[in-house]
């Protein structure tokens, strides 16, 4: 890719996902070895989820202002570095809480905005995004094997310096990537909410939005409910581990996708097999082959959806408005749809049981699916 800044873009993803690769898995053996309880961790843990919600949108709202998306992700990433500091401060809770909604608000401008500026660096060719994306799932994978041995010879506490690494990583690449030249679009001059009101952005952010309820289940119990059908821990992270490898794969074969099938037909294809997918972890999770074909789907239900979503975004908020654009569909997609996803799925699996709370699962893909189908319709796709 000579003319994109292709190891650039490659490292930031690479160390934001590895960040998350630390963050997610193991925060949490910290927040319980300083005596938090099951209640303070869990509202510590979905900061990320609730900022990514409203943050987002102040500073999508910076980046369309001032017109270099760029620049407003380094200097909040700069800020949310500083403020993971505090973690070292205190093991108050008032005290993490207010450091973590500090961090997650800053950090949260990162993704979309950088996401913004590597579909602008590609222009029209967006079916090379996988082939840079790729690289934050590798990041991921390295991060969660290699801290989970690390942390089997190191106390608790030395994830809070792990993390800060991988901040302090991604803060150089994205102050590394240069910034995008937009080009002038008709859309320039029509307010957002003019593009977010067309019935075709309605749907993709609804759509979106259902897929991330539908994974809810998934991401909270996946693995309660794989050790509680007679699963060791260790087949567990495997099955989890093929889930994302998969999803490396469809991420370096998108180019393929893009020139047989056409956006919309990629999205409807990864909805219909993630209807598939829930219905089988829900009814068959003995079998285990059963279970490796449905982690297989992963590269559709996460993979060529994302890709094709964020191909999606890209065609339907051009110029001026292309970082509001991902702002939107990161905060609704996964924010409010995650938030959503995780509580519904903690009341249907003490209510209904994992069978039928993995069935509404499929139901709320099924829902996407007739949502994106019925109002998704794209110019010259």
């Amino acid at each position: 890719m000579p003319s994109i800044p292709y190891r650039r873009l490659a490292g930031f993803y690479f160390f934001y996902f590895a960040y998350i690769g630390v963050f997610a898995p193991f925060f949490t053996l910290y927040l319980d070895a300083v005596g938090m309880s099951a209640l303070q961790i869990a509202v510590l843990i979905s900061m990320p989820q609730i900022t990514r919600i409203f943050a987002p949108h102040l500073w999508g709202w910076l980046a369309d202002r001032g017109g270099n998306a760029l620049r407003i992700a380094q200097i909040a990433g700069v800020a949310g570095t500083v403020a993971w500091l505090g973690v070292y401060a205190s093991t108050n809770f008032a005290w993490l809480f207010v450091v973590l909604l500090a961090v997650m608000f800053c950090w949260s401008a990162a993704l979309p905005l950088v996401e913004a500026t590597t579909l602008t660096h590609l222009g029209d060719e967006t079916s090379r995004y996988g082939r840079i994306r790729v690289w934050g799932s590798v990041g991921f994978i390295v991060a969660v094997i290699g801290v989970g041995y690390a942390l089997d010879h190191l106390p608790p506490r030395a994830v809070v310096s792990m993390v800060l690494a991988m901040m302090l990583a991604m803060l150089a690449f994205c102050w590394a990537v240069p910034p995008a030249q937009l080009k002038p679009h008709a859309s320039d001059d029509l307010s957002i909410w003019t593009i977010l009101k067309r019935p075709e952005v309605m749907a993709l952010i609804a759509g979106a939005a259902l897929m991330s309820v539908a994974h809810g289940a998934y991401y909270t119990f996946f693995t309660i409910y794989l050790v509680g059908h007679g699963y060791s821990k260790a087949a567990a992270g495997w099955l989890w581990a093929l889930g994302v490898i998969c999803e490396i794969g469809i991420f370096v074969w998108m180019p393929h996708l893009y020139r047989a099938f056409s956006l919309r037909q990629i999205l409807l294809a990864s909805f219909a097999l993630a209807v598939l997918r829930f219905v089988l972890i829900g009814w068959l999770v003995d079998n285990l082959a059963v279970m490796l074909f449905a982690q297989a789907l992963h590269a559709a239900t996460f993979g060529s959806f994302h890709a094709a979503a964020i191909g999606v975004v890209h065609k339907l908020f051009r110029g001026r408005h292309q970082a509001r654009g991902q702002v939107l569909y990161g905060s609704f997609a996964f924010g409010v749809g995650g938030v959503i996803g995780g509580l519904a799925s903690g009341y249907a699996w003490s209510g209904l049981g994992p069978a039928w709370t993995f069935s509404l699962s499929s139901a709320a893909a099924l829902a996407g699916l007739l949502i994106l189908w019925w109002k998704l319709r794209l110019p010259n796709d």
